[in-house]
């Protein structure tokens, strides 16, 4: 081999000499992985295949002194650059076509201090990799459902999940930040040092750098939470989920509860005649006194005739990985997504009807509640941009067959449009399919502008495009 060719940002093909490749390669405590090589197809799999992206470069890093080099070594050449942390984002953003793929999923410290309760983190590790590191303290950090969802883009995109009412979300939890700029220096970002880049971070996506690691605030939680599901016959939607909006929204700080509709799964809690039908699901989970919890969930367990009431004291790491058997990785995944502050009955009865005619038998809508902590911080004290108490709609597609992609594309879209009349406007950017880039200003609302200015500072020449891309904000 005397060269390779990568693709720059303008989309011309870059010659990458071999003496080039040898003089990275020995820059590194990782490796350089090209197409053929071993690991590169475990690199360019991600969690959603519908993506199948093949990088013309791959710097496998081991620190954060490879992730300066690699991001010198593209800017020197102009070259397409992408980031990989955990490669569950919905878009693949992970991944870029001929371009330099910055892989981080080998990067996977992850340091408890139990006395300060804080919790340092490289952007390899998965959720149920740091909660196995912070609950041998009895602490936790506010992350998502998903115990394989990486830590990196999760926190990056804002975060939130079963924690989020009582503890506020994932960036309001982050004291600090290694970056790696757009010109290949290292930097710490927190409130006190580079705040204008703390600030972004704490929400608008990997648009500004490379985070080598994270440190975050650590909260008192479990080891045992009070959480569970309670499953309906769909056909008691109509008079479920306005209690569901009800209770959510009267919830104290401790309880959380989301919506989600679907086809049943062979749980075995549930009865055989109900698996493969519609059912309406509340998931639950108090953290705090387990006795307390009792009582704040009894009017949610007391609604209708339910299939099934599995609410229970559980370890918090395995209620955190419930949803794993029905999220792993390998199948086409298309998500779309609103805010909404309110759940109009117009809303949810688009819904419910829509999950009569679902695409496929893994598909499912959830609707999970937000408010409490997180809503008490201000809109502008971090760029994740909806801070009223409001209503997350997923709406999650997943099929198996690449001949079923249009079917269920459509569907997702068409029910999309029906309820955009009374939703917000803003959105979580973490559930936004790679198609939505004409919605990124919009989904970060007044904070974009803001957003812009600092992109400019940082990453003046957009090196850090292949994500819902922050361009950097004209001179004045």
């Amino acid at each position: 081999m005397s060269t390779i060719q990568v693709l720059t940002n303008g989309g011309a093909p870059a010659a990458i000499s071999a003496d080039d490749l040898a003089a990275l390669g020995a820059a590194l405590r990782g490796t350089v992985c090209l197409p053929g090589d071993a690991g590169y197809e475990e690199v360019r799999t991600i969690w959603n295949a519908m993506i199948d992206r093949r990088p013309g470069l791959v710097v496998r890093c081991a620190g954060a002194a490879d992730v300066m080099a690699a991001v010198r070594f593209a800017a020197d050449r102009d070259l397409l650059l992408s980031v990989r942390g955990g490669g569950h984002n919905i878009a693949g953003s992970a991944l870029c076509d001929g371009g330099l793929t910055i892989d981080l999923s080998t990067m996977k410290a992850v340091h408890v201090d139990p006395k300060a309760r804080t919790v340092r983190v490289e952007p390899g590790v998965s959720l149920g990799e740091m909660d196995h590191e912070t609950q041998a303290f009895g602490l936790a950090v506010p992350a998502g459902i998903n115990s394989t969802t990486g830590v990196a883009g999760l926190t990056l995109g804002g975060g939130f999940g079963w924690i989020t009412r009582k503890y506020g979300l994932t960036v309001d939890n982050l004291l600090s930040a290694d970056v790696v700029t757009a010109g290949g220096e290292l930097v710490r970002a927190s409130e006190t040092e580079h705040p204008d880049l703390f600030w972004a971070l704490r929400g608008g996506g990997g648009n500004f750098g490379v985070v080598t690691s994270f440190q975050f605030r650590a909260h008192p939680v479990g080891p045992q939470v009070l959480s569970g599901l309670v499953v309906h016959p769909l056909e008691a939607a109509g008079e479920l989920l306005p209690a569901f909006r009800r209770i959510a929204d009267a919830a104290p700080d401790e309880l959380t509860v989301w919506a989600v509709m679907r086809k049943a799964p062979p749980l075995p809690f549930l009865p055989a005649e109900w698996h493969g039908r519609e059912v309406l699901i509340f998931a639950a989970c108090y953290v705090g006194d387990l006795a307390a919890g009792e009582a704040a969930v009894a009017e949610l367990r007391a609604l209708g005739s339910p299939i099934a009431d599995v609410i229970g004291p559980h370890p918090f790491a395995g209620w955190q990985q419930a949803f794993d058997p029905l999220l792993e990785p390998g199948a086409r995944n298309y998500w779309k997504s609103h805010d909404f502050v309110d759940l109009p009955a117009a809303a949810t009865d688009r819904v419910v009807e829509a999950v009569w005619n679902l695409p496929s038998d893994e598909t499912e809508i959830f609707i999970g509640h937000l408010g409490g902590a997180m809503a008490r911080v201000p809109v502008e004290a971090t760029a994740f941009p909806q801070r009223a108490s409001h209503f997350v709609m997923n709406v999650h597609t997943r099929w198996r067959d690449p001949a079923d992609d249009d079917r269920c594309i459509a569907w997702a879209r068409s029910l999309f449009d029906d309820t955009a009349p009374h939703a917000a406007g803003t959105a979580y950017v973490n559930f936004m399919p790679d198609d939505e880039g004409d919605r990124v200003e919009t989904a970060f609302g007044a904070n974009f502008a803001r957003l812009g200015r600092v992109k400019a500072k940082y990453d003046p020449d957009n090196r850090f495009r292949v994500n819902h891309n922050i361009r950097p904000a004209a001179a004045a």
